[in-house]
């Protein structure tokens, strides 16, 4: 069985869809970097182990990222999950944990990398959007995209409004695609990303209109 680790900062809407999925996998440990997180009462509600571990309490990133890595080792994790973890990691980090390591972005990328996406979708007037889960790169929300939740966009939609109408996708396709690596249904070879045992050059498309 595949041992997941997620990292949060905020409330874990996404962690608590994974919890609810009944995965494959087991959710062995939730590491936030903010004590306050409600993520972390989330975890400690489904007997889950959390570990706390606050990034001002050290000088760099590379020491901060080297006890993440340090506890995962500890759990055995097979899979680290990032569910609105507000943290650039490190190189390192990222490099010791490639091909085992995604994220879920609230955009259709490659479009609108980085931060504020619903604003920017609204100000560029673009008719889709939604979420991309993908694997995590040193480079920014730039790994392979493994699944997309795509939406309309409304006439009478704002900012708050289609962040939540993203975030009902992001329960949706995430939970999804970490069972799919439970199962082995995506594999990350040498080869490439593996779907079904095909090479996966497009990200699966979940719709919502």
């Amino acid at each position: 069985m595949i041992k997941i680790a997620v990292l949060v900062s905020g409330s874990g809407s996404n962690l608590q869809a994974l919890i609810d999925a009944n995965l494959s996998g087991q959710i062995v440990g939730v590491i936030s970097n903010k004590p306050e997180a409600y993520a972390l009462q989330r975890a400690e509600n489904a007997g889950i182990a959390t570990a706390v571990i606050e990034h001002k309490q050290y000088p760099h990133r590379e020491a901060f990222d080297g006890v993440m890595h340090q506890q995962l080792l500890d759990w055995n994790v097979d899979l680290v999950v990032l569910a609105g973890f507000m943290r650039i990691l490190s190189e390192k980090f990222v490099s010791a944990w490639e091909g085992k390591m995604i994220n879920i972005h609230p955009s259709l990328l490659p479009h609108y990398k980085g931060m504020h996406t619903h604003q920017r979708v609204l100000n560029t007037g673009d008719q889709l959007h939604g979420c991309t889960v993908h694997y995590v790169t040193a480079e920014l929300d730039a790994g392979q995209a493994l699944a997309q939740g795509v939406l309309k966009v409304g006439s009478h939609d704002g900012v708050n409004s289609l962040a939540q109408r993203v975030h009902t996708l992001e329960h949706i396709i995430y939970p999804q695609v970490v069972e799919w690596i439970c199962t082995q249904t995506i594999q990350h070879t040498d080869q490439g990303v593996l779907y079904r045992n095909t090479l996966m050059h497009e990200p699966i498309q979940f719709c919502k209109f």
